[in-house]
């Protein structure tokens, strides 16, 4: 079969309609009228011979076939935009569009160290922001609606490339009116899952702190859980339970110091590795490699210190 009728557009059509699950919004996406973008993908079926698209009154489904074709047209795509990126990336690192996804637990807290720095040293970066769960900004980046994402280091996934950023304790935030208060140091053997309070399904964290907690001291989760890291130290104040916090998300707050403290967990200190994840064929390399090295070089000085020692 010649494949030379088929061009970069057609590509970006297919990826479009699996991506908006819809003609109309891909189309818009695409900047084509719908009829066209149907057309056109129509006319890909019948030269390909198989069905890629299940199309219904109110929603499209991408058939097995479609979805093989799709990735490859990423593939393609993503390679194809390698040759725009092959001069522009030495001339002007950190230029243009860049979008970027943080995990919730690390975004609000690590960002604002990291914003008016990144303007003055790339004042031409046009940086986009996105805040979500680590299994929906995998997703979008591997979609190629992210270009980079800063997440805790809890998966494994072949297509992407990871770059370690830094270490995060985690700290224990405890009501003061309950027994763990008393104690300088409170170990693991001192943690009772039934006495927790967790972040809801789908947060990373949720299942680390879980870990964390001796197997035989696993007991029945509580179901009160909460949205953010946020809600979840004005309910240790209410005295509901305790928890860990991230170290980066600890702040002092008059209101809730009265009600609460923290403490360590153990001697050798409970967290998480956080990093830049991006794919592996992605275009931009060099910028997310700038990124990083920018990243930890104006990292928040809990975590700069420690990284400073652990890399003597």
């Amino acid at each position: 079969m010649n494949i030379a009728w088929l061009t970069l557009r057609d590509l970006q059509y297919l990826v479009s309609v699996a991506d908006h699950g819809h003609f109309g919004k891909a189309a818009a996406a695409c900047h084509v009228s719908q009829p066209a973008l149907s057309a056109q993908i129509k006319k890909i079926e019948d030269v390909l011979a198989t069905q890629l698209y299940e199309r219904s009154n109110r929603q499209v489904a991408i058939t097995p076939s479609g979805k093989a074709v799709v990735d490859q047209a990423r593939i393609v795509l993503e390679e194809a935009a390698k040759i725009t990126e092959l001069t522009r990336a030495v001339q002007r690192p950190l230029a243009g569009p860049f979008r970027l996804g943080a995990i919730a637990t690390v975004g609000p807290y690590l960002i604002p160290y990291l914003l008016a720095p990144l303007r003055k040293a790339y004042p031409k970066l046009d940086l986009f922001l996105r805040e979500g769960l680590t299994e929906q900004l995998l997703s979008e980046l591997k979609a190629g609606q992210l270009d980079a994402v800063i997440a805790s280091d809890t998966f494994s996934d072949a297509t992407l490339r990871t770059i370690p950023l830094f270490f995060e304790r985690f700290i224990l935030a405890i009501p003061r009116a309950h027994k763990l208060a008393k104690k300088v140091e409170v170990s693991r053997r001192d943690l009772r899952s039934d006495e927790m309070i967790l972040l809801e399904d789908g947060h990373c964290l949720r299942d680390q702190t879980l870990d964390i907690c001796p197997a035989n001291r696993r007991g029945r989760v509580r179901q009160f859980h909460a949205t953010s890291l946020e809600t979840l130290k004005h309910l240790v104040a209410a005295g509901i339970g305790y928890t860990l916090i991230p170290e980066l998300a600890i702040r002092n707050d008059s209101q809730l110091k009265s009600l609460m403290m923290y403490r360590p967990v153990d001697d050798k200190p409970v967290g998480r590795n956080i990093i830049l994840t991006c794919r592996n064929r992605f275009s931009r390399m060099t910028d997310v490699d700038t990124l990083a090295d920018f990243i930890k070089s104006h990292l928040p000085p809990m975590v700069r210190q420690r990284t400073e020692v652990s890399s003597k």
